[in-house]
C-alpha cells in the first residue's frame, strides 16, 4: 500500500532569488500529526497544511494548490543524479510519498490519506525562479522540465489530520487520460498536446485551464 513518508512544513528564510521577502520552499518533516483543510482562494490564502507558510500568494497556494506532493522514488533519482542528499521536503513538497505514481495520477484523481483526509489532483508543478535559486544547480529549470517528474498539486475535498506512516488510497479515478505528467508536457515541451488537456474538465486548476484556453486561442488566430 502506498504510504505517506512525511508531512513537510516551511522553514522560512530570505533569499535574493525570490520576489517575496521570504520563501517557504525549504520544507522539513513535521514531528507529529498535521491538520489539512482548504485554505481559501488563491491570492488571499496560502497552504492547506497547518503550520506551513506560503509567501508568494500571487503564484502559489490557494484552494487549487492547497497541497503539493512529490514521490520519494523521484527524489531518489535526483539524489543520484545530483550527487547530494535530498531529504524529504527539499523540493518544497508538503507530502513525500512512497509507492504512489504521483506523476501518473490523473487530474481529478482522489486520494484518501489517514482516516479522513481526501485530496483531489488538480495540476502539475511548473518550475520557477525560486525553485532554481533554492536548488542552486546549473540549468535546473531545463533539467527539471526535461525529466517530466513534476509532482502534483491537490485540492482538499474533505479535511483531516495526517502524519508520517499513514496509508494512501486512491479512492477514485476519472475516465479521461490526462495525467499530471501529460499536463506538464503540454504546458512545457509539447504544446501539441494542449487540446486534450481540456478533457480533464472542472477538476483542472482553473488557472491552468485559462492558460490552456489562451494558448489554444492564440494558435487559432495564427492559423
Amino acid at each position: 500500500m502506498p504510504l505517506l513518508l512525511s508531512v513537510n512544513l516551511a522553514h522560512l528564510h530570505s533569499a535574493d532569488y525570490t520576489d517575496a521577502d521570504f520563501t517557504g520552499i525549504d520544507k522539513r518533516p513535521a514531528a507529529g500529526p498535521v491538520a489539512v483543510a482548504a485554505p481559501g482562494p488563491m491570492g488571499t490564502a496560502g497552504s492547506g497544511v497547518a503550520g506551513d507558510v506560503v509567501y508568494d500568494l500571487r503564484d502559489h497556494g490557494g484552494d487549487h494548490q492547497a497541497v503539493y506532493a512529490f514521490a520519494r522514488e523521484d527524489l531518489d533519482i535526483w539524489q543520484k543524479e545530483l550527487g547530494r542528499e535530498l531529504p524529504n521536503g527539499v523540493f518544497g513538497e508538503n507530502l513525500t510519498t512512497s509507492g504512489l505514481d504521483v506523476n501518473g495520477a490523473l487530474i481529478g484523481e482522489r486520494w484518501r490519506i489517514g482516516a479522513d483526509l481526501i485530496l483531489e489532483v488538480t495540476s502539475a508543478r511548473i518550475p520557477c525562479r525560486t525553485f532554481a535559486g533554492w536548488l542552486d544547480e546549473q540549468g535546473w529549470v531545463k533539467r527539471f522540465t526535461q525529466a517530466t517528474m513534476p509532482g502534483a498539486y491537490l485540492r482538499v475535498i474533505e479535511p483531516g489530520e495526517i502524519q508520517a506512516g499513514d496509508g494512501i488510497e486512491v479512492v477514485s479515478r476519472p475516465g479521461h487520460e490526462v495525467t499530471v505528467a501529460y499536463l506538464f508536457r503540454a504546458l512545457t515541451t509539447e504544446p501539441g498536446l494542449l487540446p486534450r488537456v481540456l478533457d480533464a474538465g472542472d477538476a483542472l486548476n482553473p488557472t491552468y485551464a485559462a492558460k490552456v484556453h489562451r494558448r489554444l486561442s492564440g494558435r487559432s488566430r495564427e492559423a
